[in-house]
């Protein structure tokens, strides 16, 4: 963890978003604390992650999320040398998912 990011401020948003419970209470929540670029851009770089994940290529992925290959850049090195944050939600979602079928 970032110990820049560690404070009292972002521990007390983040206890509020654990507290969300449905879509639509995220679509609430965050259209008050984001701007809607600022939303677009967690968007893209979540869909950015998860095709790398998927294995597509830089061109795949610009083409279809309009991110530029520096943020696909960014992206990927959150993937290969973060905090694998990325990882540990899309290993919950496979699990959610198989359970599911």
């Amino acid at each position: 963890m970032n110990k820049k990011l560690k404070t009292e401020a972002v521990d007390s948003l983040f206890q509020a978003v654990l507290h969300l419970r449905t879509m639509e209470e995220c679509y609430s929540f965050f259209e008050d604390v984001c701007t809607v670029n600022e939303l677009l851009s967690f968007a893209q770089r979540y869909e950015v992650a998860r095709m790398l994940r998927d294995g597509r290529t830089y061109l795949e992925i610009a083409e279809k999320t309009g991110a530029s290959t520096a943020t696909i850049s960014r992206v990927n090195r959150s993937l290969n040398y973060g905090s694998d944050g990325y990882d540990m939600i899309f290993a919950r979602l496979k699990e959610e998912e198989s359970k599911d079928n």
